[in-house]
């Protein structure tokens, strides 16, 4: 049995939808972020799952995963016939999936956790006051570059749904509760991911 441990809208909410989207079977632990208590992610007992104390952690067996790009693409293997990645025998897909899954992380999601880090993550001694404005920019020099990767397209990968969408829709919906600007399309594109079955049924657990 899968077990997922996870808090709320963080990360871990892209790994809930992952779970759903594959049909899996699995038992969803919710956990406190930051807490020492019982429950809490800082606990001696989590830090052996996830050595941060952050969340996600994903549990199969013995195989432990903390990083959610790398469990979605572990839970898209366990199914290959959802194809929710291109196959590994399919070289080019699979590199262009590769490489728009590293964009969202390295590129598209980091303004967003820069100001989050600097808005109330780091201690106060070490925030940086007016970050706000190098973000937008710095996030907006990234929409653009969605922009092309998306184009007039329903999903992002050959017009199939893959765990790139949840990559992407996840944070677009973030950008948004940070009140960071984006053109209509790309609002349109989030809302269609979230109003899937598999995403409502994450958002009613998470």
């Amino acid at each position: 049995m899968i077990t997922l441990y996870g808090s709320g809208q963080s990360r871990s909410f892209k790994v809930l939808w992952a779970l759903e989207e594959a049909q899996l079977s699995y038992e969803y632990k919710q956990v406190n972020i930051g807490s020492s208590d019982e429950n809490g992610t800082q606990t001696q007992a989590y830090r052996l799952l996830n050595s941060q104390g952050k969340v996600p952690a994903l549990v199969d067996g013995n195989c432990v995963i903390t990083e959610s790009a790398a469990i979605l693409n572990y839970l898209a293997a366990l199914v290959p016939d959802a194809k929710l990645m291109p196959a590994s025998d399919d070289l080019a897909t699979r590199a262009y999936y590769d490489e728009v899954c590293a964009f969202v992380l390295s590129d598209l999601e980091q303004p967003l956790w820069s100001k989050a880090k600097h808005s109330f993550i780091l201690p106060k001694e070490y925030r940086l006051k007016g970050i706000r404005h190098s973000t937008q920019w710095e996030f907006a020099k990234s929409v653009k570059a969605l922009e092309r990767y998306l184009a007039d397209k329903e999903f992002v990968i050959n017009n199939q749904f893959t765990m790139a969408d949840i990559a992407i829709a996840y944070t677009l919906n973030w950008a948004t509760n940070a009140k960071f600007d984006l053109p209509q399309h790309l609002l349109n594109y989030c809302q269609a991911m979230y109003q899937r079955p598999a995403c409502l049924r994450a958002l009613e657990k998470a």
